[in-house]
């Protein structure tokens, strides 16, 4: 009887050193390896029986010359080759010991998040791009605003915060001229606090606002086939696991799913819990962030799950009054 099942990826350790200037170590591949020449986060397969940290720890000692203290999972991708399948199992790095040098003959290179698109790589790191470059906190504003001033105020408040995150403006219930009076001046506060800003709307609405990045809600997600264009970030909602795939279908570069944990907001919509989380984020290619009765003690709980961190509104807005 033949056995179809498919074959385990290899677990492969990689990790991203960020230095406290917010630069990141490259590496780049030997000429004589496969796709020789592209550079890459540094790390390598797993030897039995050791854990990940321990592969993570031996392949960074013997490719860079240090050991790693401070470490947290990024994000895991599985890719497939011809013959083949491997599991990026990717750890940011905060703090190491010794000072990285390429002990293998390799030239390495300290680049800005911003500069990484322009490095040849392996297809694959994309995701990786992606997680580094976001925050692990994606703040979504109160659906309903009662008054404009004491939101401004409250956003304020968030964005003097040491690392605010990334926002999503998403309100309803506003008339069109109270609309479009806010949503600028959302815009320009986050401009000044240099904090990356999600429209949550249709496509063309977010263009003709000149909102340079888009969120998309699960209903407009399932009526794209590929990713809307002209936007830095596009980011979409997701409830099931059919939602994930249609995302990384069309090519967006991080989700939300939910919802993880019983909300006010939705009480009649059954969570998936933690464990449901990361299964289904196990499977994923782009960073994902748990959204549904999240807050901030809950973040070390979201990375170990899989995901790139926490989203939410009353778990994450800074006072009481939310609006």
């Amino acid at each position: 009887m033949t056995n179809n099942a498919p074959t385990p990826p290899i677990p492969i350790a990689v990790g991203v050193l960020i230095r406290a200037d917010g630069k990141v170590l490259l590496s780049k591949r030997r000429m004589d390896a496969p796709q020789g020449g592209l550079w890459e986060f540094p790390g390598g397969k797993r030897e039995a029986n050791e854990s990940l940290v321990e592969t993570l720890q031996r392949e960074l000692q013997e490719e860079l010359g240090i050991r790693i203290q401070h470490y947290r999972p990024l994000i895991q991708i599985t890719q497939s080759y011809a013959e083949y399948r491997v599991r990026l199992n990717v750890y940011q790095i905060s703090s190491w010991l010794g000072e990285p040098r390429g002990q293998e003959g390799q030239a390495i290179q300290w680049t800005s998040t911003d500069k990484l698109a322009e490095y040849p790589m392996p297809v694959g790191n994309k995701p990786i791009r992606n997680a580094i470059q976001l925050p692990d906190r994606y703040i979504i504003t109160p659906a309903q605003i009662n008054d404009p001033n004491v939101f401004l105020h409250n956003l304020r408040s968030m964005l003097e915060q040491a690392n605010p995150g990334m926002l999503q403006f998403r309100v309803f219930g506003l008339d069109s001229h109270q609309y479009h009076a806010l949503m600028p001046q959302v815009q320009m506060l986050c401009d000044q606090a240099n904090t990356p800003f999600m429209l949550n709307a249709d496509a063309q609405t977010a263009k003709q606002a000149g909102a340079q990045g888009l969120h998309l809600s699960s209903r407009q997600l399932s009526k794209h086939r590929e990713r809307p264009a002209g936007f830095t970030w596009v980011a979409a909602s997701c409830h099931t696991a059919q939602d994930l795939q249609q995302a990384q279908t069309i090519g967006v570069d991080f989700a939300v799913l939910s919802p993880v944990m019983p909300t006010l907001s939705h009480p009649d919509a059954e969570p998936l819990g933690w464990e449901q989380f990361r299964q289904r984020v196990e499977s994923a290619t782009i960073p994902v962030y748990a959204l549904g009765g999240m807050h901030n003690a809950l973040m070390q709980q979201a990375w170990q799950a899989g995901a790139q961190g926490i989203a939410g509104i009353r778990g994450l807005w800074p006072v009481s009054g939310l609006s």
